[in-house]
């Protein structure tokens, strides 16, 4: 819309024009209530000289009627302007403000021709002295809308200058041109004053605008996160299915090869298999940690129980890669406030990272007391990080370029996931990093120094077993994929163990009614048919009660399975490592 507010060259939005004139009302209203008191003195003046004062007392009064009108006339448009469309507004109210500001114009100027001082210049002089002080102070604050003060200025800067004219006259070419001189002098200044206006306003538009588009994308990108992470929740199980079966074939295809020259090969394929987990696993506990289906709860946990369960993991591999894994810790038992499950995560991320990228020398996990707080600490002898590089560490997707020359399987969303457990838990992070000597990670924690009633951390079901061991026995499994259950038969027939699969309850029990009975039975919760694995685990288990059974699944958000833990059910989260799944199997078949 062509803005109405008088300089050709402005061209700002209809709201702006609102809040300006606004602006100019609320001062023309405030103008109205305060010229009136402007008239007392001269009235003080007039009766100190014994002269006539009914007509500059009638004045008064007028003026102080009219500005209660305003202000009650200022208080309709108030309303009006909330309820109304802004266009409307203008339209409507800004030709009638503009006739109310030439009134007043003329009501200022006007006690220059009323008063019955004809002969006194002194008095004179300072009434034209004072009219031109208030039209200066409204050349600043009502050029909001320039169309409102100029009917002001030519009100009532014309009438002063007729009467000027009318009733003085020896001196009135002398006191004329001194008024036309800074009549001129004000309007210059309206000029400027309303330029500035036009300028916030603009610039408020401009701010605006920018405020608006970064709310926008900020909740795109915050719808972006959450339809991401909504995918990952709803599609866990999904995407999860062919990683878990393709870690049991490779697997079952390790033990089965006999050629030796295959080896190598075989190998390279199960460490990227191995490597694509880890980054689906980084993935799915970022994205966990973002939908905030991850609750955090502050507990006494023993970090070092903790540290022991989380360096099985990783005790193997710097053994074949010829690297030095150590820990350290004070001779009694530490207790630190925090969340098991995250504290777990953060650890195990930390020495992963410090592990792919050691090629020589090894890795220190540290315990070390601060007083009332506990450092948790990961050192390694690795590529370490250049300086500039330092500040994105730890942001999703990001991997310095020394990391990309040492293992290209990494994702970046290990040190991610680390920064996000600590920001939960209200827990310090950082590092410090030398290129090419090493680097340092750590966690600061409050140390807890009460009564040992503790949780103490989380146990893992990992242990060092030969994956070459053979079992004896039979394990029936409940999972509806084709392809997972060919990895499942190839898996468990290479350990020597008796499997059968079935994709219902009604399978399941047919399977059992023909008369195999198995020591293991092995759930998936979602099944085509609708049914829920964890009933049949229940009912299977109620059947065979000697047997021993777990839920194996790829959802990470389901209710049912944490129902399930909540009851006591053991609940393996696919993809499942084999060294987990034999570790397991070796303690349910031997008992």
């Amino acid at each position: 819309m062509k803005a109405v507010l008088d300089l050709p060259q402005e061209s700002i939005s209809s709201r702006a024009q609102i809040r300006l004139l606004n602006n100019t009302f609320s001062r023309l209203v405030f103008s109205f209530g305060a010229v009136p008191f402007v008239g007392v003195p001269f009235a003080i003046w007039l009766y100190l000289l014994d002269d006539q004062l009914g007509p500059t007392i009638a004045w008064i009064v007028i003026y102080l009627l009219c500005a209660i009108m305003v202000r009650i006339w200022h208080r309709r448009y108030l309303r009006e302007a909330r309820e109304n469309d802004d266009d409307a507004v203008l339209r409507r109210w800004l030709p009638h403000i503009n006739k109310v500001a030439f009134a007043h114009g003329l009501g200022i100027s006007s006690l220059y021709f009323i008063t019955p001082q004809t002969h006194n210049f002194d008095f004179f002089l300072l009434l034209n002295i004072s009219i031109a002080a208030i039209v200066a102070a409204n050349a600043t604050h009502l050029t909001p809308v320039f169309s409102t003060f100029k009917r002001f200025f030519l009100g009532s800067w014309g009438l002063l200058n007729l009467g000027i004219v009318c009733r003085l006259e020896n001196v009135m070419l002398i006191v004329l041109m001194l008024n036309l001189l800074y009549g001129f002098a004000i309007y210059r200044h309206a000029l400027t004053s309303h330029a500035f206006f036009i300028q916030q306003a603009n610039l408020e538009e401009q701010s605006a605008r920018l405020a608006e588009q970064f709310r926008q994308a900020k909740e795109e990108a915050e719808q972006a996160l959450r339809d991401k992470n909504q995918f990952l929740t709803t599609a866990s199980h999904d995407l999860r299915q062919p990683v878990h079966a393709m870690g049991f074939l490779i697997e079952a295809i390790i033990h089965k090869n006999h050629n030796d020259a295959l080896m190598p090969q075989l190998l390279d394929l199960q460490q990227s298999v191995r490597s694509v987990q880890l980054m689906f696993n980084s993935l799915l506990d970022l994205s966990k940690i973002e939908s905030g289906s991850i609750g955090t709860t502050t507990v006494h946990v023993d970090i070092g129980a903790l540290l022991d369960s989380a360096i099985t993991l990783f005790r193997e591999e710097a053994r074949t890669r010829g690297l030095v894994l150590r820990t350290w810790r004070p001779g009694r038992r530490i207790h630190v406030m925090g969340d098991p499950l995250l504290v777990r995560q953060s650890l195990i991320n930390l020495i992963q990272n410090a592990l792919r990228y050691t090629q020589k020398g090894g890795v220190l996990v540290a315990i070390r007391p601060r007083g009332a707080q506990c450092l948790l600490e990961v050192w390694d002898t690795g590529v370490g990080i250049a300086d500039e590089e330092k500040g994105k560490i730890f942001s999703p997707y990001y991997r310095p370029e020394l990391a990309w020359k040492i293992d290209s399987a990494g994702h970046g969303l290990g040190l991610a996931v680390v920064a996000r457990c600590a920001k939960m838990m209200n827990v310090e992070y950082g590092m410090h990093s030398i290129e090419d000597k090493g680097s340092r990670f750590w966690m600061r924690f409050a140390q807890y120094v009460g009564e040992e009633k503790t949780s103490d951390g989380v146990p893992d079901a990992v242990a060092s077993v030969s994956r070459h061991s053979s079992l004896r026995g039979s394990c029936l499994v409940v999972d509806d994929d084709p392809l997972v259950i060919s990895a499942w038969k190839s898996l468990m027939n290479t350990w020597g163990l008796d499997v059968r699969c079935a994709a219902s309850a009604e399978e399941a029990f047919a399977i059992i009614d023909d008369g195999f009975t198995p020591f293991v039975v092995l759930c998936d919760q979602r099944l085509r048919s609708g049914e829920s694995g964890f009933d049949i685990l229940k009912a299977l288990l109620e059947r065979l009660p000697n047997v021993s059974g777990a839920m194996v699944s790829g959802e990470f958000n389901s209710p049912v399975l944490k129902e399930a833990e909540e009851e006591g059910y053991l609940v393996l989260r696919k993809p499942l490592e084999p060294a987990t799944l034999h570790a397991l199997l070796t303690q349910w078949l031997a008992g």
